[in-house]
């Protein structure tokens, strides 16, 4: 099994993920962004492709296909199901990915932890985050890209707390799991 938590930067999804690692036996951490930090080392600017040049590692032609492959080589060698933390609001790099991870594990899930802006630029501050550094400039653009539908399923965050969210999020994914 799969399972995608998707959302803006400080929206809650590394604390719900590892809420959902605590409670899903035999799972592991998969965070797509070590993937895009190898390629910003290994690929330098005189390197990249004219797209490929806008400061966003998701935007490296190697990113989509290389977060694939490692979610499969991780499924393959440990056997262990993925709890995949992104922010992902460009919906055809989510198509893509989420395509390979169906073709990876048809049990793939995906959620989108959602909140208003003020409520995410309060959670960067207290995660000790500068007022205005990059995910802050991202919180715009995520919040738009995230009202298409194809990022269902959503789950505010605003009232919610993360044992509630990952208790909702283990009811939907169903109960063979131990939540």
């Amino acid at each position: 099994m799969i399972v995608m938590i998707n959302g803006a930067f400080g929206v809650g999804k590394t604390s719900v993920a590892n809420e959902l690692l605590n409670r899903l036996e035999g799972a592991m951490l998969f965070d797509p962004e070590e993937v895009g930090f190898m390629l910003r080392h290994i690929i330098s600017e005189d390197v990249k492709l004219e797209d490929e040049k806008t400061g966003d590692f998701q935007d490296l032609e190697m990113w989509k296909p290389l977060t694939v492959e490692v979610a499969r080589q991780l499924r393959e060698t440990y056997g262990k199901d993925l709890i995949v933390p992104m922010t992902i609001y460009n919906k055809d790099y989510f198509d893509a990915i989420r395509r390979g991870f169906l073709q990876i594990d048809p049990e793939t899930y995906h959620f989108c932890l959602t909140a208003k802006k003020e409520t995410i630029h309060e959670r960067l501050l207290e995660r000790g985050e500068e007022k205005g550094n990059w995910c802050f400039m991202q919180t715009d653009k995520c919040l738009a890209g995230f009202e298409d539908a194809c990022f269902e399923k959503f789950i505010s965050t605003e009232d919610a707390g993360i044992e509630e969210i990952a208790e909702f999020i283990c009811k939907e994914i169903g109960v063979r799991l131990t939540c």
